[in-house]
């Protein structure tokens, strides 16, 4: 589990987060919702380290990462996963080669060891036969399938995406999300998604943090959203027509 404990951001003399305190299950979908601005990238990138908080607490099963030293950061990274918006693949590389990167780079194993990984990754993803092609030799769904068994190849403990469909047509956004919603399933992972995309809320939030303004305005499940009174949750998830006739038909 990851928790955060009354979080504070600040960029020069703009406060950002506003002692924002939530915490992200293990073996579930986690997401970070919220307007542009709200606070939500700022949130993850908190999290994952890329900026350190002005004050709170960030605990991964119970260590502090903020309070952490280099070499307790970096052993913790070891056990993070991480989908970036663009996939952010390596042209020069081939599919195979860009999923065992990680591998190379920070896992033991021997080359056969981490060539085997990697080709398991990208059968998962179903993606077994894509390993010798490049990136631009195939699909903006096939490199987003590509970027998850990379981010997957060193048994993450913690995966992060950020707008996982980022890009993506309606059908390959499900096959994101049904991929991602079962990987974390079948190996226990603490996953936490920074996504706009209701589609996703609705199919695969199930333990969602609501973000409004730097502070934690709501934290429920998809279930509950639809009988949620926060004015502030409703004015942004039932903003289009069709959701609004969803809560009315769950409401009856």
């Amino acid at each position: 589990m990851i928790e955060v404990h009354d979080l504070h951001k600040s960029f020069d003399d703009k406060e950002v987060l506003k002692g924002i305190s939530a915490d992200f299950r293990d073996g579930i979908c986690n997401l970070i919702i919220g307007q542009s601005g709200a606070g939500k990238t700022v949130l993850m990138s908190c999290i994952i380290g890329l900026f350190k908080p002005t004050s709170g607490k960030i605990l991964f099963d119970g260590r502090d990462m903020v309070s952490m030293k280099r070499k307790e950061w970096k052993m913790l990274h070891r056990e993070v996963g991480m989908l970036f918006q663009g996939s952010a693949l390596f042209d020069s590389m081939t599919v195979l080669e860009n999923v065992r990167f990680p591998l190379d780079m920070f896992s033991s194993m021997n080359e056969k060891e981490r060539n085997e990984r990697a080709q398991y990754c990208l059968e998962r993803v179903n993606l077994g036969e894509a390993g010798k092609k490049y990136p631009g030799e195939i699909s903006g769904g096939m490199q987003k399938r590509a970027a998850i068994a990379r981010a997957i190849s060193l048994n993450p403990k913690y995966l992060f995406c950020d707008e996982p469909n980022s890009g993506l047509d309606p059908k390959t956004s499900l096959v994101i999300d049904e991929l991602i919603h079962s990987i974390t399933h079948e190996f226990n992972m603490t996953t936490i998604i920074n996504t706009h995309d209701m589609n996703s809320v609705m199919g695969i939030g199930e333990n969602i943090v609501f973000i409004s303004g730097g502070e934690k305005a709501w934290q429920g499940t998809k279930d509950e959203i639809m009988t949620s009174t926060n004015e502030r949750l409703n004015s942004f998830i039932f903003a289009s027509d069709l959701f609004k006739k969803i809560k009315e038909e769950n409401n009856k």
